[in-house]
């Protein structure tokens, strides 16, 4: 025999079945290979971004936001390993009308020119490139603003504009980013930045061992500044969003996962329904090797279709999703760009094969018990009993759900939550195997309807409780997911509601400037702040950004006026405070990121760098913040100004006095100061409902994530429900016989299928409880390390169910309308 035609004549001869699996493994890989073409896509962005800025630099050195001393500069520069040393200074510029920012980077066009000749000016005049109102602009740049050369660029610095006249475009154009260069004497000047520098980028002479002169060079630097290669500053910075582009992985992958399970319930009830088939062929001379290949065989060629079908529409789903909403999902990292999506054959390689091995994972189990059944009792009907006899046992599903719970308790991996994720999977595999012990006694407990076609639904479902229990193997998989995504997003969003209030206490906020940081308030303009009329109480904020590890991303010091007594009613602590004693160092307030990435407690010492020294403080409390994912830290703004002597602000809550409104303040905050129009007032509850609808939008590719998971789960009890329909045609001609209806055929299936449901429901819901409480308080705590509240939110959850049910009741009777035909009737000529 042949194989070839052995392999295709089943696969025809239930079109619909192999479409279902074809079509979930598809989705499945789509999804997959979508989201991993748009996070490489956004990594891409990243390193180009940060590539541009270093050019063809050995190291760079870095320090806080804010910069550090420039007189480091020289005493680089003139080692003699340096052959070009060319520093930098980075603002992030607020544009009047704009949320986002535009950076500018004030360049030495001399140095400039030797490491980073794409970043140097092009202009018919070359003293452009050292006039203070000159800027450059990369031509995406140009093309977001619509600026030409000779027309005027408006920047806010504290409260006021000023102008900058576009001088031409960068040379050679090799960055996509929107970016504007400037003579950084200039720089300095005009956004009052005087004797600071953010970077300086080295080339080393010819010979010099790269490390070694790193390791010499970071013993001489000041505290808060570090020399990195390049690579190693593009790692640091994805960092910042390893924890999402990981979890967005994972959720495609369950589609694949869920597509998986379908396969298995598909070939499951597949290869039961052609068991004697098959043992005919045993009995005909087809070895079992030669059957296994088989089996194998439709699962590689199903899986084959699907990956290939996924992959494509995987490639049109991320172009078009980076279209709209940009490779950063809508963050804003990427304003102005136009990202290409770039194709990798590993990755392409890897999610064919991916789809390929989930779709013979699914199917290799039944494919080895019809390989090693003995052909003579498979030839007598109703051997399959022994099989599904096999697969009541709870133990083996008991074990993997004990399984995933241990798991659950293991530590990260290089600071993710894997055994996280591989317990999500054990509880689901588990629930999976318990679902036709579950159905056996569900059954048999329920009830007798009274009605004919329910009553005969149920004893079919009793009857066939492991047939049953295989075929919701993917709604099983998809409530639980279903459920558990919708616990963790309803904790994390009532938990982020609840911070907002807690930290808005305000009646008015105000700040400088929403998008970049070259907007503050100085002392004059915070005069005038706190002498407005009708104001009980002012209170100032300052926001830096600091260099702790050369391998985390930057963490934000908070300076704002507050007392340590009373910290506790202010600040949303998740342990009790310790304050400092008299001798001890002053106190600092942390937050849960910082806690576990530099593994500090209350009482514990840390030592800052400002103002180019370590200041030592105490860990007074742990403070839940959802606003800074890298981290922050938080002193005594009093203290911050003795220390590093900045008096700036960027932010300020304002109390009113009874009977003021909000609008008179405003008001007279726009007469009493110059620049009083570039001010942002808010209302606490305007911010909090930008922030949670800020909070939807992230969460709105797991929504679709999650959908399709659902879809896959109703396809599998689709496909389960035609399977039946096909192998039960003559119950159903014979029931047509004896009077029923096709009316009454119908509400038996939708009776079956409603059940089916209710049962998947039942099922899936102990697992996804399970999972949520790791998605909350593992997984969702090893990645971003925010705490948060268990939520549970029984409306959605009891619309989602009454959904389900709804859905699966239609599916199932839609997918039995073969049963309502006609030919049912002529079926029953075959028992004749």
């Amino acid at each position: 025999m042949r194989l070839a035609p052995t392999l295709l004549a089943p696969l025809r001869g239930r079109k619909g079945r192999a479409l279902v699996s074809v079509a979930a493994i598809a989705a499945g890989v789509a999804l997959g290979y979508a989201v991993q073409l748009i996070n490489r896509t956004a990594a891409n962005e990243f390193g180009q971004a940060l590539y541009t800025l270093s050019g063809n630099a050995d190291l760079t050195v870095r320090g806080a936001r804010a910069g550090f001393d420039d007189a480091l500069y020289p005493s680089i520069a003139q080692l003699p390993e340096v052959a070009v040393a060319s520093p930098a200074l980075e603002v992030e510029g607020r544009l009047p009308g704009r949320d986002d920012p535009l950076r500018l980077v004030g360049l030495d066009a001399f140095r400039a020119g030797r490491l980073q000749p794409g970043l140097v000016g092009e202009s018919g005049d070359r003293l452009d490139t050292l006039r203070p109102d000159a800027v450059f602009v990369s031509r995406s740049a140009a093309e977001l603003l619509g600026l030409t050369p000779g027309t005027v660029l408006k920047v806010q610095v504290g409260l006021a504009d000023i102008e900058l006249r576009v001088a031409g475009f960068l040379s050679g154009d090799s960055t996509r980013q929107a970016l504007a260069v400037m003579d950084i004497a200039a720089v300095q000047w005009r956004f009052h930045r005087l004797g600071k520098l953010t970077r300086i980028d080295l080339r080393l002479r010819p010979g010099i061992d790269v490390t070694a002169f790193q390791q010499r060079l970071q013993q001489t630097l000041p505290p808060g500044v570090y020399v990195q290669q390049p690579q190693s500053t593009v790692e640091s910075n994805l960092r910042l969003t390893l924890a999402y582009r990981t979890n967005l992985n994972v959720l495609a992958l369950v589609a694949l996962f869920t597509g998986a399970l379908l396969v298995f319930s598909t070939q499951t009830l597949s290869v039961l329904r052609r068991r004697a088939e098959l043992a005919l062929l045993r009995v005909l001379g087809v070895t079992r090797t030669r059957l296994l290949w088989m089996l194998v065989g439709e699962c590689v060629l199903l899986g084959t279709v699907g990956a290939a079908l996924g992959l494509l529409v995987g490639y049109l789903l991320a172009a078009a999703t980076v279209a709209a909403l940009g490779p950063d999902l809508g963050a804003g990292f990427f304003t102005g760009v136009k990202p290409q999506i770039q194709l990798d054959l590993a990755a392409l390689l890897a999610f064919f094969a991916a789809g390929v091995l989930a779709t013979l994972a699914g199917g290799l189990l039944p494919a080895l018990e019809a390989a090693h059944a003995q052909p003579a009792p498979a030839l007598r009907a109703g051997d399959e009993q022994v099989f599904y006899a096999r697969i009541r046992s709870p133990r083996f599903g008991l074990l993997l759900m004990a399984a995933g719970v241990i798991a659950s308790q293991l530590p990260p991996v290089d600071g993710l939550p894997l055994f996280g994720y591989g317990a999500v999977a054990l509880l689901l595999v588990g629930a999976v195997v318990l679902v036709p012990w579950v159905a056996m006694r569900m059954f048999r407990w329920l009830p007798r309807p009274r009605t004919v076609p329910a009553a005969l639904a149920l004893a079919q479902l009793r009857a066939a409780s492991a047939q049953t229990g295989i075929g919701l193997a993917a709604v099983v998989a998809a409530v639980g997911l279903m459920v558990s995504m919708a616990i963790m997003v309803a904790s994390f969003r009532d938990s982020l509601d609840a911070w907002l209030h807690r930290m808005l206490p305000a009646d008015l906020y105000l700040r400088a400037g929403v998008g970049g940081d070259s907007g503050f308030l100085d002392e004059s303009a915070q005069r005038a702040v706190a002498g407005l009329v009708g104001l009980q109480r002012v209170e100032f904020l300052r926001a830096q950004q600091l260099l702790l590890d050369p391998a985390l991303p930057r963490v934000t010091l908070l300076a704002r006026d507050l007392d340590a007594a009373r910290a506790e009613s202010v600040l949303p602590l998740v342990a009790p405070a310790i304050l400092p004693r008299p001798a001890d160092p002053p106190a600092v307030w942390i937050t849960e990121p910082v806690a576990d990435l530099y593994r500090l407690q209350p009482g514990s010492r840390i030592e800052l760098p400002l103002a180019g020294r370590n200041v030592a403080f105490t860990v007074a409390g742990i403070w839940r913040d959802y606003a800074r994912q890298s981290g922050a830290l938080l002193i005594d703004r009093a203290l911050y100004i003795r220390l590093t002597g900045d008096h700036l602000v960027t932010d300020a809550g304002l109390w009113l006095a009874p009977g003021i409104a909000s609008g008179q303040v405003e008001n007279a905050l726009r007469d009493a100061m110059p620049g009083g129009d570039r001010v942002e007032l808010s209302l606490p509850g305007e911010i909090r409902q930008l922030s949670l609808s800020i909070f939807d939008r992230t969460f709105a590719v797991t929504y679709v994530l999650e959908t399709c998971v659902i879809v896959i789960g109703l396809f599998g009890l689709s496909a389960a429900v035609a399977g039946q329909v096909a192998a039960r045609r003559r119950e159903f001609g014979m029931l047509r016989h004896i009077g029923m209806t096709r009316h009454q055929v119908g509400a038996m299936l939708a009776s079956e299928g409603l059940l089916c449901a209710a049962l998947g429901l039942c099922v899936g819901m102990i697992p996804g409880c399970l999972i949520s409480l790791i998605l909350v308080h593992v997984i969702n705590r090893q990645s971003f390390h925010w705490s948060m509240e268990l939520h549970m939110p029984w409306e959605i959850l009891g619309s989602l169910a009454l959904a389900l049910l709804l859905l699966a009741t239609l599916t199932a009777a839609f997918s039995g309308r073969r049963a309502m035909g006609t030919d049912v009737v002529r079926a029953v000529r075959e028992d004749w």
